[in-house]
């Protein structure tokens, strides 16, 4: 069974960068559209980010031009470089390949807590 893990997050000031990074245990970014997401306290979990195998991207209008997304598949990693970070941005960041609209193809990893805080 595929197993993701995410790294790469922590505390940083508004204005700061971060990229995280979602290590998979096969080669799936090759295969499948993969996705960012994060879920805030008392928030349901949203796609901030996501790519097609084919290398197309796609980022919620809350942070088109502040982030991106890229895959390196002789790493098996899928990357996500946050830049200008703002307050609003704090969550724990997950990554996944959607499946459909409601499902998801691998297990949740545990995910990576990034905080934007002065």
């Amino acid at each position: 069974q595929v197993q993701l893990g995410e790294s790469g997050g922590g505390l940083v000031q508004p204005g700061g960068s971060l990229r995280l990074s979602c290590a998979a245990s096969e080669s799936i970014f090759s295969r499948y559209t993969a996705g960012w997401y994060r879920q805030a306290p008392g928030k349901q979990r949203e796609l901030v980010a996501s790519v097609t195998a084919g290398g197309s991207p796609y980022y919620a209008d809350s942070v088109k031009g502040r982030f991106t997304i890229s895959i390196d598949n002789a790493k098996n990693t899928m990357y996500l470089q946050m830049n200008s970070l703002k307050p609003e941005d704090t969550a724990v960041y997950y990554c996944n390949a959607p499946l459909g609209t409601k499902y998801y193809r691998f297990p949740w990893g545990q995910g990576t807590q990034v905080t934007v805080s002065s």
